[in-house]
């Protein structure tokens, strides 16, 4: 795709968005079954990272279902405070989901590098995220693992703001440097019809006690992300967690730690603070603080500019290393040397395979093969550019003919 090509009309109009379309900068991260990288878009030049999927091990593992429930999720999904979804494709080999870049890294990092988060610096992560939490509480989703390694902070600065109220001089002040954003929505999952969910599912050390009720298994709702909210402003400050609960920890044992520890805060946490995380630490998933409203009005908060922290327009205290990567560095090595699939080999992997004719006939293969033909034909492909255009052009109608209703009650008023 040439400049000239991609001035004249968006690539969306003509194509949809490849593997092609993008060029692999770097690994930085890894999960249980897919591993992330640094990717250019190559006609805008824009940056993003790029999650991708083996799709053979997916299948193996069973997690094809939740890749896809992900996938459905993060399309309708789009926050300042969320790692937001921009495309979503396939290949033979793999699925990939691009999404925001964040080049702070996540706060687990940080706190493996020995920071010591303040409290000013908590008390606006606490705030930018129950914006996120009340968000996605609008949209009926739980997400179920919040913690510090799915808390990513962003490292570039940059001179301009979309938001509308932000005019003139505001616009240098809007920063988008240490600011949090939640990642991974790899288990959250979406009530419907007012029914809690019952499914055992999260991070053992951050999982509410409701989830964890040894004599029968009772239902629980969107309060479970903001008991996790508590256990991570906790840990941020202490940099260790308040209850001593391992991800070995047996169900029983988690729900007689409940029932007997007692949280220790620090002489040196204001007592604001630590009343604000009693709250969300509240055992009682009814008296737990749940809702951006009890936030708001909680009067250690009565000072925050809503508006501000939204916009990104408060400086947070703590500022991630500009210039550097705040990652593991071993994910790169393991990419290059470790990985026998490596994506930057991707292309002619590919086309080998194309020109390769021999196919195994054995019925495990041809098991494999069908439940591959059911993957691609189910993926979800997504292009949130197309989205936007599509949705500026229904608005641009809509307004259009408002216009000439107008106009032509104006001249019903003149008859």
């Amino acid at each position: 795709m040439g400049a000239n090509a991609s001035s004249k009309s968006p690539p969306f109009e003509n194509e949809e968005v490849t593997f092609d379309h993008f060029e692999i900068l770097r690994a930085i991260g890894k999960g249980s079954f897919g591993k992330v990288c640094v990717v250019q878009k190559n006609d805008t030049k824009k940056m993003y990272a790029m999650k991708y999927m083996n799709k053979q091990k997916c299948l193996e593992r069973n997690e094809v279902r939740n890749v896809f429930k992900e996938l459905q999720i993060m399309q309708g999904l789009e926050h300042p405070f969320l790692v937001n979804l921009w495309y979503s494709f396939q290949d033979e080999e793999d699925m990939f989901m691009v999404v925001d870049l964040l080049l702070g890294g996540d706060l687990r990092y940080h706190l493996q590098q020995n920071v010591r988060f303040q409290e000013g610096t908590v008390k606006l992560f606490i705030c930018e995220l129950v914006l996120a939490l009340d968000y996605l509480q609008s949209r009926h989703i739980i997400h179920r693992d919040i913690k510090p390694d799915n808390i990513l902070l962003d490292e570039h600065e940059t001179l301009y703001c979309l938001h509308k109220r932000c005019s003139g001089k505001v616009k240098e002040l809007c920063n988008n440097r240490g600011h949090v954003h939640i990642t991974d929505f790899n288990i959250a999952t979406m009530l419907t019809n007012e029914i809690q969910a019952t499914t055992i599912a999260g991070t053992k050390p951050y999982m509410a006690p409701e989830m964890f009720n040894s004599t029968k298994p009772i239902g629980y709702s969107f309060a479970v992300d903001w008991w996790s909210l508590g256990i991570t402003a906790y840990e941020l400050l202490r940099t260790r967690r308040p209850y001593h609960i391992r991800s070995n920890t047996s169900t029983n044992e988690i729900a007689h730690v409940f029932r007997t520890a007692t949280v220790m805060y620090p002489a040196a946490w204001s007592k604001e603070m630590v009343s604000l995380i009693k709250k969300l630490l509240e055992p009682n998933p009814e008296k737990r603080f749940s809702q951006l409203k009890d936030i708001q009005d909680f009067p250690y908060l009565s000072d925050v500019n809503w508006d501000a922290v939204l916009q990104k327009r408060i400086m947070p205290e703590f500022i991630p290393t500009k210039g550097r990567l705040n990652c593991d560095p071993t994910f790169e090595l393991e990419e290059m040397i470790l990985e026998s699939k490596p994506l930057h080999k991707k292309k002619k992997r590919l086309a080998k395979k194309e020109k390769d004719t021999s196919k195994s006939s054995s019925s495990q293969a041809c098991h494999l093969q069908k439940h591959l033909e059911i993957l691609q034909r189910d993926f979800i492909v997504f292009n949130r550019e197309k989205v936007r255009h599509h949705h500026n052009e229904i608005q641009n109608i809509t307004m259009a003919k408002s216009r000439d209703a107008h106009k032509e009650d104006s001249q019903n008023n003149n008859l």
